[in-house]
């Protein structure tokens, strides 16, 4: 893996991990359809940071983060242009969340039980690398997460071993421990762990944690 990514996605997450690469020494361009918003970031990133369309993003970077609401995932592809993003990596954040409110805590996602919203996008865009990562977790723990229990662990997928390969070094400058759940087919129960982690969040106000998994 190379030294560029790129980010396409100028909200919170999108922000939040281009700041953690640029931290690592990486070279990042944001990839957004609203660029003025993002003059206030770009000013105070320093000089490996840099802004452009969603598609000058997707050819600048070596491997790309697709950080965009789920609902909104196909459009940002299609507007990057699927074909520059061929046997790339791209590290997928999103999680299919509907337009419902929460029950009782619990997110309600727009996929049934046995399907998943990375499988979608695997099975559209078969020769784009997905993996899947820090969607189960807030965005102020997703970069050098400070937590009492030591580093936690981030759950991943995916069907390219070189691909997950890349993100276990990223997860790993970033101060997780990784564990690689397998292909695809592991992408439905990864993006139920964002439901069961904002259970504490909705219901006692309580976003400061990870999932650890013990051996």
């Amino acid at each position: 893996m190379r030294n560029r990514i790129g980010v396409l996605g100028s909200g919170i997450v999108g922000r939040v991990l281009a700041n953690g690469f640029l931290k690592y020494g990486y070279q990042v361009m944001i990839g957004t359809r609203q660029a003025q918003n993002l003059e206030d970031w770009l000013s105070g990133a320093g000089e490996n940071a840099s802004v452009g369309s969603f598609e000058e993003a997707a050819r600048f970077g070596d491997l790309l983060v697709l950080a965009v609401k789920g609902s909104a995932a196909e459009f940002v592809l299609d507007l990057a242009g699927a074909a520059t993003l061929h046997e790339k990596t791209v590290i997928d954040t999103c999680n299919p969340i509907s337009n419902e409110s929460p029950k009782n805590g619990v997110l309600q996602y727009f996929t049934s039980r046995n399907s998943s919203l990375m499988e979608h996008l695997q099975s559209k865009y078969a020769r784009i690398n997905f993996v899947k990562a820090f969607n189960s977790v807030g965005n102020s723990l997703m970069v050098d997460p400070n937590l009492k229990g030591g580093r936690p662990t981030m759950c991943i997928c995916g069907n390219s071993e070189k691909a997950k390969n890349d993100v276990k070094v990223i997860l790993g400058q970033f101060g997780w421990d990784c564990v690689d759940m397998g292909g695809v087919e592991a992408a439905g129960p990864i993006e139920m762990l964002a439901a069961l982690w904002c259970i504490p969040g909705f219901l006692r106000h309580d976003w400061e944690y990870a999932f650890k998994l013990i051996k």
